[in-house]
This record gives C-alpha cells, structure tokens and sequence, in this order.
C-alpha cells in the first residue's frame, strides 16, 4: 500500500529537475533518461525513508516511478513546445527552423531513393510518387509540427519507461537492505 501524499511530494521533487534535464532544451542529450530512471529510484527511497516502511513492493516503487515520470514528462514536453513557440515567434527564427527542417527533409528523402534504387521501372516509378506525396505533407507547416508533436509525445514515453523501471529498480534495491519484520 502506497500512501500517496508523500509519495507524490517526493516525486515532485525529483520530477522537476528530472523534467528539465530531459526536455528538448537541455544539453544532456541521452543522458537524461539515464537521468529519469535515477531521479524515479531516487523518489522510491525518499518515500521509503519518509515512511520508514520495511518493505515496499516492486509494482509500488513502479507506480511511485510512473508518477515521478508522468510529472517530468509533462515539464519535458511543455518546456520542449515552449522553446520551439518562443523559438519561432518570439526570436523570429521562423526562417532558419523551416531551412533547417526543409534539409533534413531532403536528407531523409536522398537515403530513401537510395534505398529503392535497386528497384525495377514500375516499382522505382510508384516510391518516387509515394517519396514526393511524402516528401510535401513533411513540409507542409501540417506535416512539420505533427512530427515535432509525434517526437516530443515519443520522448514522453520513454521517458515514463525509464521512470517506471528506475521506480521498480529503486524498490528492489531498498527491499534487499530492509526485509519485512516477521
């Protein structure tokens, strides 16, 4: 049994910092989820020490890592959406974004007409059909921030994999020091 109160107190205070050190304007890169997995085992051993319980299982430190990571997950995608508006709107780098996506977009479509080049004519002739039809939904504004929101929302998940397993991580860990009094 989980009492929720402090369990939530000690994951939002590691959710946070957790939360911006794996949104999309933080320099930590990969790191951040390695970050996450720690922050929500870390939530796990403050509930514990707070509550001093004896034994905690698995599937709560899990929960108590889901919440952590539900709560830096939300940070990480509002901070992330927040750069990429104050980014586009409020710096006026509207026109470098959209280059920097056309490129990246060009790039994607080269290593795609590699990868059909072996092709016969009709089948060469239908992927340059799909690879153009393709090609103008991703830029198209429509195309760009539906792939922006599918990155960031994909970040979301693994995030909350990594705070999962680092919550039941965190549980196991702390039950092998402290076994239940019997």
């Amino acid at each position: 049994m989980v009492d929720w109160k402090p369990a939530v107190r000690a994951a939002l205070t590691l959710a946070v910092p957790a939360g911006l050190l794996c949104s999309a304007v933080s320099p930590v890169g990969v790191f951040g989820l390695v970050w996450m997995g720690a922050a929500a085992a870390w939530a796990v051993v403050l509930y514990m020490r707070r509550q001093q319980s004896a034994w905690l299982t698995i599937g709560a430190g899990a929960r108590i890592g889901l919440v952590t990571g539900l709560f830096a997950a939300w940070l990480a995608f509002s901070v992330g959406g927040s750069a990429l508006f104050v980014q586009r709107f409020v710096l006026h780098r509207a026109s470098q974004m959209d280059t920097d996506w056309k490129t990246r977009v060009t790039a994607s479509q080269e290593m795609a007409q590699e990868w059909t080049a072996g092709m016969g004519p009709t089948e060469a002739s239908e992927a340059k059909a799909v690879r153009n039809q393709v090609m103008s939904w991703m830029l198209s504004p429509w195309g760009q921030a539906g792939i922006e929101a599918f990155s960031i929302a994909f970040n979301s998940m693994f995030l909350l994999f990594f705070a999962v397993s680092g919550g039941a991580l965190g549980a196991r860990i702390m039950a092998r020091r402290r076994r239940p009094e019997i």
